[in-house]
């Protein structure tokens, strides 16, 4: 049975239709912002859209933006540990994390929270959160707000937090993560924030399937990905596009102590994208010790970074990746270290696979590599030129 396949990005869309035999042909069309997604689509694939019932449509998209979290937890070696990476394999973007230990000295964000995710103890411990919880959320704007932690906790908290919701404590007794209603919990929380955007929510005219986010999708295809490229454990999946950047792993990259069933994880950049976050990219940039080595190893100067060309455009997009793997390495570790030395693979995705060549990845790779790591080879890098990886986990 023939399905097609439909990815609403941030600046692209992608159609692809995939046949009984697993090909997949795929087509990407620059979004045009003066209409709504629908009728854009509707009027550059209408023969394709067509073809296809609703039930064999499938989509996913990052272009609703998605959900921004906080997150307070009371450890940061099992709480904010495993809720954070919950919710980012959950496509959530996280703006803040909260150590219940130093809540009264934290300073509550300024925009709007979609969901605040309060986590900490075991069953067994009693009643870990008292009012310096009730007191701090007081100063947060939140739309939704839910509890994962010990159970001795829910009744104090559904007295004092009004519409709280109490959810299975992601900790077991033995320490291990238990993911899977936190992780329905947020996917479904995605789903209804779709459905209040009407640009996203006019889309099920195509589709009577549900509608995922992309960064979800990505790291549902990780486990297919050796059927259709040649990679091999461990490797990342670099996916950069215009709005942010993503790294999907190998969990045996990592040194932690979460004990989960699913072998990749994923972390997301909200400020590394090369079109709508590119002020954001450059001021990051410029504040890397590294950067204008990097910029003179480029043969470029650092006025660059202030052009709207199409050289700017490819040196901004070379920046993100040095920028990514900076942030997960040995030397600068912003959530999660991962050991880069061990990789067999590092597999580009999104909007840069069409703008930059094989030479300008291998070149800027090698330097981070050289740089660094102090390491003079790199593991085999890959271009999914066609943007096809996303293909592999939607409809699935």
């Amino acid at each position: 049975m023939s399905r097609l396949l439909i990815d609403i990005g941030s600046t692209y869309f992608k159609v692809a239709q995939k046949t009984q035999n697993s090909a997949v042909v795929i087509d990407q069309y620059f979004r045009n912002f003066e209409t709504t997604i629908l009728n854009d689509l509707e009027s550059k694939c209408r023969g394709v859209l067509t073809q296809y019932n609703k039930e064999d449509t499938y989509i996913c998209s990052s272009a609703n933006g998605g959900l921004t979290t906080l997150i307070i937890g009371l450890t940061n070696s099992f709480s904010l540990k495993y809720a954070v990476n919950i919710a980012f394999n959950s496509g959530i973007n996280i703006i803040s994390t909260v150590l219940y230990s130093k809540i009264s000295q934290e300073i509550a964000p300024e925009e709007m929270i979609d969901v605040v995710i309060v986590v900490g103890g075991i069953d067994s411990v009693e009643q870990p959160f008292d009012e310096k919880l009730i007191e701090y959320l007081s100063g947060v704007k939140y739309q939704n707000i839910v509890f994962v932690g010990s159970k001795t906790n829910h009744a104090f908290l559904q007295e004092k937090v009004e519409n709280i919701l109490c959810l299975e404590n992601i900790i077991s007794d033995k320490l291990q993560i238990q993911e899977d209603a936190l992780k329905n919990y947020l996917t479904d929380l995605y789903q209804a924030d779709i459905m209040g955007k009407e640009d996203i929510k006019q889309l099920y005219a195509l589709t009577s399937n549900q509608i995922f986010s992309t960064p979800y999708i990505v790291n549902r295809s990780l486990p297919k990905i050796d059927q259709h490229l040649e990679v091999a454990n461990p490797f990342i999946v670099v996916d950069i596009g215009g709005a942010t950047t993503d790294i999907h792993y190998s969990r045996d990259l990592v040194n932690d102590n979460i004990l989960s069933t699913h072998g990749y994880d994923r972390l997301v950049f909200k400020k590394l994208g090369v079109f709508k976050s590119r002020e954001s990219l450059v001021h990051i940039a410029k504040q890397n010790e590294f950067v204008f080595e990097l910029l003179e190893h480029l043969n470029v100067t650092e006025n660059i970074l202030e052009e709207y060309s199409e050289e700017a455009t490819r040196v901004l997009m070379q920046l993100a990746i040095f920028l990514v793997l900076y942030k997960v390495s040995k030397h600068h570790a912003s959530y999660i270290e991962l050991n880069l030395e061990l990789l067999n693979n590092i597999i580009l995705t999104g909007g840069i696979t069409k703008v930059l060549a094989q030479e300008d990845v291998d070149d800027i790779i090698l330097f981070f590599y050289k740089k660094i790591l102090h390491f003079h080879h790199t593991p085999t890098i890959l271009l999914d030129k066609e943007y096809e990886i996303w293909t592999y986990g939607v409809g699935e």
